[in-house]
């Protein structure tokens, strides 16, 4: 049987992702914070539930070891969890604690667990990492430790995607959309109306944000990429969004200006205002 470990399994994107791995002949644990969803969601897709924050190395390294223990490899790493930012956060208002709590959510859990199984991958000769990251990146959804870490979580897989693909072993990231406990709620809503007051979301994005499509619409982009199917698929930002699927493309420097540093001076500010702003 193949091994899979769902972290962020016990509910939304990853509950989703978990049963439709289990679904396609993966032995699965499902990792969350909260120990009793955990233990409801593992019953419920017929795995493993193992309770804990993985951003904590050694429950990083236990979720790994326990599925290869059970199921004989990890062929599969899904890192699905997250937390919100807090209401109305902003770089005026975030607190130092608050802006670490995120990152440890998001982008140190994504490099504790990657840590712990990628050398198991490397050894048994190939598996699949997939990783989540959001639309927020871009800034448009406003806050600073969530974008900041699904940043992170962009950069961090395309590093483990060049670095081990000769080895075998994938790594791509999904940025899905989807109905979730972090999606839903009064709270929630007034916060996209103000994003689209403040012109940081277009009105058609305020719209697909309010309504998103359920989880399961997502869980397919996850379960291909984790899948021999994508065998050479690696290194992509994908989108999984309702019924829209898409890939970021990756991004190419366009150079504004050249000048030789041999014989010639650096570039004037009246220069650079020049092209930069042309």
């Amino acid at each position: 049987m193949t091994g899979a470990v769902v972290v962020g399994g016990s509910r939304g994107v990853g509950l989703a992702v978990a049963g439709l791995l289990a679904r396609q002949g993966f032995g699965v644990v499902v990792n969350g914070r909260d120990a009793g969803a955990v233990d409801e969601a593992a019953e419920r897709v017929g795995g493993i539930g193992v309770a804990g924050s993985p951003a904590d190395p050694d429950v990083a390294d236990g979720l790994i070891t326990r599925c290869v223990d059970e199921f004989g490899s990890i062929d599969a790493l899904v890192n699905c969890a997250g937390t919100a930012e807090p209401v109305g956060s902003s770089i005026l208002t975030v607190t130092s604690g608050q802006f670490r709590d995120l990152l440890d959510a998001h982008l140190l859990t994504t490099f504790e667990t990657c840590r712990a199984a990628a050398p198991h991958m490397v050894a048994q000769g190939g598996g699949a990492i997939v990783n989540t990251s959001s639309f927020a990146f871009l800034g448009d959804y406003g806050g600073t430790g969530y974008p900041a870490g699904k940043g992170g979580v962009n950069g961090l897989t395309l590093a483990i995607a060049a670095e081990l693909r000769e080895h075998g072993v994938r790594a791509n990231v999904v940025c899905p959309g989807a109905k979730t406990r972090l999606s839903t709620g009064d709270e929630y809503e007034a916060h996209i109306a103000d994003l689209n007051r403040r012109g940081l979301l277009d009105d058609v994005s305020m719209a697909g944000a309010l309504d998103a499509a359920p989880p399961e619409y997502a869980a397919p982009t996850y379960a291909y990429l984790a899948s021999p199917r994508a065998a050479d698929v690696t290194g992509a930002i994908f989108i999984a969004a309702g019924n829209f699927v898409g890939r970021f493309d990756r991004p190419q420097p366009a150079i504004l200006a050249y000048r030789g540093h041999d014989g010639e001076p650096p570039w004037t500010l009246e220069e650079l205002d020049g092209f930069i702003r042309r």
